[in-house]
């Protein structure tokens, strides 16, 4: 048992999720404010008193840049203004894609993302469905990465979907497929694709079998849903029946809810690390907030957080 309080306060990219926390926690929302000045600059502020208190600010990263500068104000902010701990609450990491050095002269942005968070003096993270699990390691405070599939399991274990196969969309989910395979009952299969160039998919082949079956696409980020619809039609065209995808971060960048809705994807099931900007009947989100509550719960009073991850 914590013998600081808690208080949890929301940047403005995550104000209604972390609304939705603070809900299924069963405190009442800090209460902050963000000026901004004429120039452009920001200036985030506490309008009650952190002294001696476990903050836990909650804010995704996803575009513009401005969110990540407004984290990094709040973590010091509060350390300035004497928390006891300062925990970064952040649903969706962004730079996360950006995990290693794969060419010549280019940064590794999520060790940069990570050695800014840990600069200004948070003393944790709390995030969900990281693109590259090794991510974790880029810091030197502990990181706690929750998976929205302790959400969507439940859900589809509910629509009891018979002959199903699950699919990545790349060779860099097939670890996270093969558990939800595996939790399902349900088949395997890969897609294989080459990009010449980012956000651009130039070739997708199959690995396994969906003739006559019905297929789960799982992933963890849609931005332009390029890679997402191209698996779909391929799929398609080898013999699918019913095409849903789960995916966590629903970043939907230019047309991409226009190419969802336009693609065999029946439904696309996402979560509200990110606020949705285009609503589609196609698109469906289930929250993550009582899962980040839980496990936020657990941190505050020291107990393990391994219990929120399916086996």
């Amino acid at each position: 048992m914590s013998n600081y309080e808690l208080k949890i306060f929301a940047g403005s990219a995550s104000s209604e999720l972390a609304q939705k926390i603070a809900q299924a926690y069963g405190v009442e929302l800090g209460k902050s404010t963000l000026i901004k000045f004429k120039d452009g600059e920001i200036q985030p502020r506490f309008l009650e008193s952190i002294r001696g208190k476990n903050v836990y600010l909650v804010q995704s990263t996803y575009p513009p840049a401005e969110h990540i500068m407004e984290l990094l104000l709040m973590i010091d902010a509060a350390k300035r203004a004497s928390a006891h701990e300062v925990v970064a609450v952040i649903p969706y990491f962004g730079y996360a894609r950006q995990d290693r050095k794969d060419d010549s002269r280019l940064p590794i942005s999520a060790k940069v993302m990570a050695d800014l968070i840990t600069a200004v003096g948070a003393t944790r993270v709390v995030t969900m469905d990281l693109h590259a699990g090794q991510i974790q390691g880029f810091f030197n405070i502990p990181v706690d990465n929750l998976h929205a599939s302790a959400v969507f399991i439940p859900y589809f274990k509910s629509m009891n979907l018979e002959n199903l196969v699950v699919v990545s969309p790349d060779l860099g989910g097939i670890k996270r497929a093969r558990r939800y395979a595996e939790w399902l009952n349900a088949e395997l299969a890969l897609m294989y694709k080459h990009r010449e160039r980012p956000n651009e998919v130039a070739t997708m082949q199959l690995i396994g079998n969906v003739e006559n079956k019905n297929v789960l696409l799982v992933d963890d980020i849609v931005d332009t849903a390029g890679t997402l619809c191209k698996a779909a039609e391929v799929l398609k065209s080898l013999g699918a029946q019913r095409i849903i995808a789960a995916i966590t971060h629903p970043l939907l960048s230019e047309n991409a809810v226009e190419r969802i809705e336009q693609s065999p994807i029946e439904k696309l099931y996402v979560t509200d690390t990110i606020p949705l900007r285009k609503f589609s009947p196609k698109i469906e989100v289930l929250s993550i907030a009582t899962i980040f509550a839980e496990a936020l719960r657990k941190i505050h009073h020291y107990e393990s957080v391994s219990s929120l991850f399916l086996t």
